[in-house]
C-alpha cells in the first residue's frame, strides 16, 4: 500500500528533508531531475517542449531543461515572461543556471507560436502550476492548457497536472490532460480522485531522498492508497465441505412500493457475492413482485403502512430474522419516516454485523437530527457496522446538508468525525464517490476506483449486497473491517468494468453490475494470488 498525504502534509515532509541535511534546492534538483528521466523513459525525443510557470514548479521544469539539454536533447523551455523577472530564488537560480548552459527559451508567445511549438515535438514537459495550485489559471496558463490539450503530443506532468487541485482534485476551469505524472514525495489525494483520475494518467511517485518514506509516515497518511497484494487476507480459504450456511447467510431489509428494484439488488448482489443463503424482507405489498424477480432467494412480506412502507410493526419480526442471520443489511428503498427509523433503531440494537445504505442511513440522520458525530452511541456496538453514505448522505449524518462534502478530502474528513465519534474498531464509514474511501478509527483506505459506468441508479444497492455477503462471509474480525470494506469496494468495480465489456460505457444499469459479480470475484482472486501489484 501507498501513503496519501495531504499537501500541507507533503510541505512538512519537505521541511523535514531540509532538517536532515537535504536543502530546498537540492530537492528542486532531484525533482528536475525526475521529471527528465520521465521524459527519456522509453527512449530519447527528439524534440521536448517545457512549459515553466514562475514558481517552483517552474523551477523543476528549468533543472529538467537543462539537464535534457546536457544529454543532447533538442530542448525549448516557454516561459510567460523573460526568466531574469523570476521573483522565486530558487526558481530564478535554476533558471539563470539552464540559460547560462545554453537552453534556449521563448517567453511569453502567442497561441499560434505556441501551438507551433507543442506540434513540433515529441514530449511536453508541463511544469506551470504546482501543488499550491487552487482555483482557475490565470493568463497566460489558461491559454497554453487549451493549446497542450489541443495536440496529440505526448505530456509528462511534473506533480500534478496544471489547472488541477492537487489536494482536492478539482479543476473547475480545465487543467492539462498528461499522459504521465510524476509526483513528488508522496501521492496526494487529489491525483486520486475527481478530475484527477482523468488527468493524471499513469502515475510515478519520485521520493526524492531515503529518509523521505519515514518522514511521509510520520507526517499521518491522510489515507492509504491499495495494492491487490494488500488484499490477501480477505480471499476465502477454498474448501469442499461447506452448506449453504456455512457460506453465510444475508438478511435484507429494504424496498417499499415505489422503489421495488433496490430491495431486488442488493438481495440479488448478496448472492451474487457468494452468501449461501440470503433471505429478503419487504413491505407485504411488494413481496409477490419482489418473488417473480428472486426466484432462489426466500422473501418475506412483513406488516406494512397504507403507503406501502415497512409499519413499525415488522420490528420484532425483523429482529428475530436478523439474529439467525450472519449479517444484515438495511436501508435501500426503504422510505424514511417514524416506522422505518425504528427499524433501523432497533437492528442497531441487535448484535448482528449491520450495513446500513441509502434510506437507512437517512433515518440515522434523522434520529441523531443529522448529528450523528454529536450521538455516537447510537451505533456503538458489539458487532460490525458498515456505514455506505454517498457525499450527500454523508453530509446529512455530520451536520452538512446544505453544503456536502465535494472532494475526497472533505469526504475523509466528515467521514472521520463519525468514526472518531463511536471510537470503535468494529465501524467503517464507507464513503461512496467517484474515488471512494474506506474510513476506520485507526487507518482509511483508497480501493481502487471502478469506471464511470457506475454512476447509476441502483449501484449503491448493489454495493450493500455486497458489503452483506463479506460480512457474513468472512467479516466479524473487527480489526480487518475498513480492509474487507475495500476488498467490497473493488470486486464491486471491477464488476462494472466487466458490465462496460458487454453494455458499453453508458449502456451499464445496476443489474449488470450485480450480475457479474460471480465473475469479478474470480478474476479478482486470481490476480491477487498470481502476484499482480497495483489494483
Amino acid at each position: 500500500m501507498q501513503p496519501v498525504l495531504n499537501v500541507e502534509d507533503v510541505k512538512r515532509v519537505e521541511q523535514a528533508l531540509t532538517l536532515e541535511g537535504v536543502s530546498l534546492a537540492e530537492l528542486m534538483r532531484r525533482a528536475g531531475h525526475a521529471a527528465a528521466q520521465e521524459v527519456v523513459n522509453g527512449g530519447t525525443p527528439g524534440k521536448v517542449c517545457v512549459l515553466c510557470g514562475s514558481g517552483n514548479n517552474g523551477g523543476d521544469g528549468w533543472v529538467a531543461a537543462e539537464l535534457l539539454k546536457r544529454a543532447n536533447v533538442d530542448v525549448t523551455v516557454v516561459c510567460p515572461a523573460e526568466p531574469s523577472t523570476i521573483k522565486g530564488s530558487l526558481a530564478l537560480m535554476v533558471a539563470r543556471s539552464a540559460v547560462a548552459a545554453g537552453v534556449p527559451y521563448r517567453p511569453g508567445p502567442s497561441s499560434d507560436e505556441l501551438a507551433e511549438i507543442v506540434a513540433g515535438s515529441d514530449v511536453v514537459l508541463d511544469a506551470m502550476l504546482g501543488t499550491g495550485f487552487e482555483g482557475e489559471p490565470r493568463a497566460p496558463f489558461d491559454l497554453w492548457i487549451d493549446v497542450v490539450n489541443s495536440c496529440s503530443t505526448k505530456v509528462v506532468s511534473v506533480d500534478v497536472p496544471s489547472g488541477l487541485s492537487a489536494q482536492s482534485g478539482l479543476a473547475p476551469a480545465g487543467a492539462v490532460v498528461a499522459d504521465t505524472t510524476v509526483t513528488m514525495l508522496s501521492l496526494k489525494p487529489g491525483l486520486l480522485a475527481g478530475a484527477g483520475r482523468a488527468l493524471t494518467g499513469s502515475i510515478v511517485l519520485a521520493p526524492l531522498a531515503t529518509q523521505t518514506a519515514d518522514l511521509v509516515l510520520e507526517a499521518d497518511p491522510v489515507a492509504w492508497r491499495l495494492d491487490l497484494a494488500d488484499y490477501v487476507d480477505c480471499l476465502q480459504v477454498a474448501r469442499t465441505d461447506v452448506d449453504k450456511y456455512t457460506r453465510g447467510s444475508v438478511l435484507v431489509v429494504a424496498g417499499s412500493v415505489p422503489y421495488v428494484g433496490a430491495a431486488v439488488l442488493a438481495a440479488k448482489a448478496a448472492a451474487r457475492m457468494g452468501a449461501g443463503y440470503v433471505t429478503l424482507a419487504v413491505p407485504q405489498p411488494i413481496a409477490t413482485v419482489c418473488r417473480t424477480h428472486l426466484v432462489e432467494i426466500p422473501v418475506i412480506g412483513l406488516p406494512a403502512t397504507p403507503a406501502g412502507t415497512f409499519s413499525a410493526s415488522a420490528r420484532n419480526e425483523i429482529c428475530r430474522l436478523a439474529r439467525e442471520r450472519s449479517a444484515v443489511v438495511v436501508g435501500p428503498g426503504l422510505q424514511v419516516n417514524a416506522d422505518t427509523e425504528a427499524i433501523v433503531e432497533a437492528l442497531l440494537a441487535t448484535d448482528c454485523p449491520l450495513v446500513v445504505d441509502a434510506d437507512g442511513l437517512n433515518a440515522l440522520a434523522r434520529l441523531t437530527s443529522g448529528r450523528l458525530d454529536a450521538y455516537p452511541e447510537i451505533i456503538r456496538r458489539s458487532a460490525p457496522v458498515v456505514l455506505t453514505p454517498h457525499h450527500k448522505e454523508l453530509g446529512r449524518l455530520v451536520g452538512q446538508a446544505a453544503n456536502p462534502p465535494a472532494s475526497l478530502p472533505a469526504a475523509l474528513e466528515a467521514a472521520r468525525k463519525i468514526v472518531w465519534a463511536d471510537g470503535g474498531s468494529e465501524l467503517c464509514v464507507v464513503a461512496k464517490g467517484a474515488a471512494s474511501a474506506c474510513v476506520g478509527v485507526d487507518i482509511a483506505f483508497l480501493p481502487n476506483p471502478g469506471p464511470p459506468a457506475l454512476a447509476t441508479a441502483g449501484s449503491g444497492d448493489v454495493l450493500s449486497g455486497v458489503m452483506g455477503a463479506l460480512l457474513a462471509t468472512g467479516g466479524r474480525e473487527a480489526d480487518s473491517l475498513p480492509l474487507l470494506c475495500a476488498y467490497g469496494c473493488e470486486v464491486h468495480g471491477l464488476a462494472g468494468h466487466l458490465a462496460v465489456e458487454t453494455r458499453g460505457s453508458r449502456g451499464v444499469m445496476a443489474l449488470d453490475v450485480a450480475e457479474g459479480l460471480g465473475l469479478a470475484l474470480d478474476a479478482l482472486e486470481e490476480r491477487i494470488l498470481a502476484g499482480e501489484g497495483e489494483a
